[in-house]
């Protein structure tokens, strides 16, 4: 076994001292398996940022009401009279101001986008005086909050960096009425934060909504007393209502998107990948090309074909771990924390995220980049041990 692990290390060691002899073409591979992360991590980050903005506004004791039969707000229809009783529900939490609820309604408006000038759909949704208890969050980071039962609105942080017009004091027309930015507020870089705000029974009149709403959020008292807040309303038979947990509200809305970028960015890392492995495979070739005499030689000095074997393996994985990290850098420093928007198929409405690049995302692109050069090694190193000594002694 020592002799086996002292011809491995021995053969390996030379082989990666001549890699210097095939630095062009080692070059192609790295950049090759670097290009391929990079891609892999760019397009997996507008997933994990979506699924982060979503996961921000999830709050384990915090309930969405909405109609029964409705997944989503925009197919959800409340009555004033529903969102009354919901609100006298005592696992509801309570302050000096009575539950802590908020009946909440939406309409899509349009809104250019800052770098196109193309109009986008942004939520423009009424809420209660009690939406900023609902979110942890909340905090207005420039000019102020809007006055209940005026046209004001208050717009979300990330709408303001993405959409034109969204300025404090600016005027803007939707409908047939003209709405005066007030604020613009953050919320932890929540999905709160791609949103206007106005007062809901403006919001109501304006649109012609009547006394109706479309969801309902309230605090409960703890976190456990979720499933007894869903069991009184599913049971009392004037309401007809589904009802879940903030937290698990969020994570359905963000799946969809989520395995569509997963599906598509893995697509296009396998068929970079393919370039990337004939990349390699071209190195690897031309290694044990130039190592034809070095070969032949060691396998007549008794060296066996294992360690040949590991050898150019070795310097494939070698080339893969490089690539790999240099991809995992680029990546890092060009789209974490970049700023962009894409539409939410819950609601149709764009949403505002960051690129997030996660350790586990890093660690996933590093193994894909490893698995390259394995692939990349393993059909040359195998060509190298079977080569015939004679043939290779020839070459001298």
């Amino acid at each position: 076994m020592a002799g086996a692990a002292s011809q491995v290390a021995a053969v390996t060691a030379l082989n990666l001292r001549n890699i210097r002899e095939r630095l062009t073409s080692s070059i192609v591979a790295l950049v090759g398996i670097a290009g391929v992360v990079t891609v892999l991590i760019g397009v997996l980050s507008i997933g994990e940022g979506f699924r982060a903005v979503l996961d921000q506004a999830g709050a384990a004791d915090v309930a969405i009401v909405l109609r029964g039969g409705a997944t989503d707000e925009m197919g959800s229809n409340l009555s004033q009279e529903q969102t009354r009783l919901v609100a006298d529900s005592p696992q509801i939490r309570r302050d000096a101001d009575g539950a802590i609820s908020s009946p909440e309604l939406y309409v899509v408006v349009d809104v250019p986008m800052r770098t196109t000038g193309t109009a986008a759909n942004v939520p423009l949704r009424g809420v209660s005086p009690n939406a900023s208890k609902l979110r942890e969050g909340f905090r207005i980071v420039s000019g102020q909050n809007f006055m209940p039962g005026t046209f004001e609105v208050i717009v979300g942080r990330g709408a303001a960096r993405q959409f034109a017009g969204l300025e404090v004091g600016n005027t803007l027309r939707w409908g047939t009425t003209e709405w005066r930015v007030a604020g613009i507020f953050a919320d932890r870089g929540s999905v709160a934060e791609s949103e206007i705000w106005t007062d809901a029974t403006v919001l109501q009149g304006a649109y012609n909504r009547g006394s109706s709403y479309q969801s309902m959020r309230v605090r409960l008292n703890d976190a456990g007393a979720m499933q007894a807040f869903k069991d009184s309303l599913t049971a009392d038979p004037r309401l007809n209502v589904r009802v879940f947990s903030e937290k698990q509200y969020y994570e359905e809305q963000s799946r969809t998107l989520t395995q569509l970028v997963r599906t598509i960015g893995t697509a296009i890392a396998v068929l970079m990948g393919l370039g990337a492995v004939f990349a390699a495979l071209n190195t690897m070739y031309s290694a044990v090309a130039a190592r034809t005499r070095e070969i032949a030689t060691l396998r007549a000095l008794g060296f066996g074909s294992g360690p040949v074997i590991v050898s150019v393996l070795a310097e494939a994985l070698l080339l893969g771990l490089v690539g790999g990290l240099i991809g995992m850098l680029v990546s890092y420093f060009a789209f974490n924390g970049m700023q962009a928007s894409t539409m939410n198929f819950a609601s149709f409405s764009q949403i505002t995220f960051a690129f997030t690049v996660t350790p586990a995302l890093l660690t996933q692109a590093l193994v894909y980049a490893l698995l390259l050069g394995l692939i990349g090694g393993l059909l040359p190193s195998l060509r190298a041990a079977r080569l015939p000594i004679t043939t290779g002694l020839r070459e001298l």
